[in-house]
């Protein structure tokens, strides 16, 4: 009955270990149910700061060295080196494949070098592992109309909104590409 008792404190202990090790991701998604949902009716400062909220719980991948490169590409970019940027979050992404965000910021990187193709790849990614990720949307959209498909783009910029009404460089793009389509009717 020892030698029992002994493996199930063991086995709890290590279970308690995982669930504190891990538990922030489970928070996560509750916390992002709750910004997502107050979202909608916010006034435009309350909408800022929920859409900050919401790109910060974004950016928690549940690991102390994963979110240290995940800061160390962030840094690459604002120091315009995107190809030092794309090592870090292609780093990170092989140590975490199911962290949305990783491919979020690659994608973004790739976008400022001109690689599309890489980078509507990692936004594919990056929506399938978070369909509400309207910052992957929206780039989307912006891809798409430098390729020239104003509708496509569209489509995209709409999608971003329907998740965050409250982005208003979208909603800018949404009416000058329904300007600028409309009278391509005439």
């Amino acid at each position: 009955m020892k030698a029992l008792r002994s493996l199930l404190n063991r086995f709890v202990a290590a279970v308690l270990v995982l669930l504190f090790a891990f538990g922030p991701s489970f928070a996560d998604q509750a916390t992002l149910d709750d910004l997502f949902s107050r979202l909608p009716d916010a006034s435009e400062d309350e909408a800022q700061r929920i859409t900050e909220s919401i790109w910060i719980e974004w950016s928690k991948s549940g690991s102390a060295s994963m979110d240290l490169l995940l800061e160390r590409g962030r840094d690459a970019m604002a120091a315009g080196e995107f190809n030092a940027a794309i090592e870090h979050f292609t780093a990170l992404i092989d140590h975490a494949p199911d962290f949305a965000e990783a491919y979020n910021a690659r994608a973004t990187a790739y976008y400022q070098t001109g690689d599309l193709g890489p980078s509507v790849a990692d936004i594919a990614k990056a929506l399938d592992l978070n369909p509400r990720h309207f910052g992957a949307l929206s780039g989307l959209g912006m891809i798409f109309e430098e390729i020239g498909r104003p509708e496509k783009a569209l489509e995209a910029y709409r999608a971003a909104l329907s998740v965050n009404p409250h982005l208003s460089e979208v909603n800018e793009s949404v009416q000058r590409l329904e300007a600028d389509l409309a009278g391509q009717d005439l």
